[in-house]
C-alpha cells in the first residue's frame, strides 16, 4: 500500500517538476535578453561617436581609445571592448536558447551564465506551458523518473526481502547440501 502510495506522489511531482522546467528556461532567456538590451543601451552613445567619427566602425573607436596614451582613454577603450564581446557573447547565448528543448536543457547545462541561473531561480515563479513539445516533456522525464523510482523500490525491496528471510549460503559457510559438514573428501585415486 505504501508503494503505492508513494509512486502516484513520484509521478505526479516528476511530471509537475519537468514541466516546470520549460518556464525556467524562458525566464532565464528573458533574463539574458535584459542583459543584452541593457548592454547595447549603454554601447550606443558610443555607437555614436563611432558614427560620427569613425564612420561607424566601432573597432576603430576602440582602437582608438587604446592607442591613447591618456590612461582614462585607455581605459574606456577596454571598458567598451568588454561590452561589446559581451554583446556578443549575450546573443551567442540567445540563439543556442532558440532551440528544442532537450538543446536548451544541454547548452543551459554545459554553458549556462552561473549568475545568471542564480537569479533567474531567485525571482524563479513556477508556470507550465502547454505547447506539445513542453507536454511531451514533461510526461517523458516524469515517467523516466517514476520509473527510476520503483527500479530502485524494487530492487531494495528484493535486497531486503531476501536477507531477511532465507539464510544466504554464503553467510553459513556451507559449500553443499544443508547437514553437510562444509568439507568435501578429496577423491580417491586407484
Amino acid at each position: 500500500m505504501l508503494r503505492g502510495i508513494l509512486d502516484r506522489i513520484v509521478l505526479v511531482g516528476a511530471i509537475l517538476a519537468a514541466a516546470c522546467i520549460p518556464s525556467f528556461i524562458a525566464q532565464y532567456r528573458q533574463r539574458l535578453g535584459g542583459r543584452l538590451d541593457q548592454v547595447l543601451r549603454d554601447l550606443q552613445p558610443f555607437q555614436e561617436i563611432a558614427n560620427r567619427n569613425h564612420g561607424g566602425d566601432m573597432k576603430k573607436l576602440i582602437e582608438h581609445h587604446l592607442r591613447s596614451t591618456d590612461a582614462t582613454f585607455h581605459a574606456e577603450g577596454s571598458a567598451i571592448q568588454q561590452m561589446v564581446d559581451a554583446a556578443v557573447t549575450l546573443r551567442a547565448s540567445l540563439e543556442q536558447l532558440n532551440a528544442g528543448i532537450w538543446h536548451q536543457i544541454g547548452y543551459l547545462m554545459t554553458n549556462g551564465d552561473p549568475d545568471i541561473a542564480r537569479a533567474t531561480w531567485d525571482a524563479y515563479v513556477p508556470a507550465f506551458s502547454l505547447t506539445p513539445e513542453y507536454a511531451l516533456f514533461a510526461l517523458g522525464v516524469g515517467l523516466a523518473l517514476w520509473l527510476a523510482f520503483l527500479i530502485v523500490w524494487i530492487v531494495t525491496a528484493r535486497l531486503v526481502s531476501s536477507r531477511g528471510h532465507a539464510p544466504s549460503r554464503w553467510s553459513t559457510g556451507a559449500r553443499g547440501s544443508p547437514g553437510s559438514s562444509g568439507s568435501r573428501a578429496a577423491p580417491r585415486r586407484h
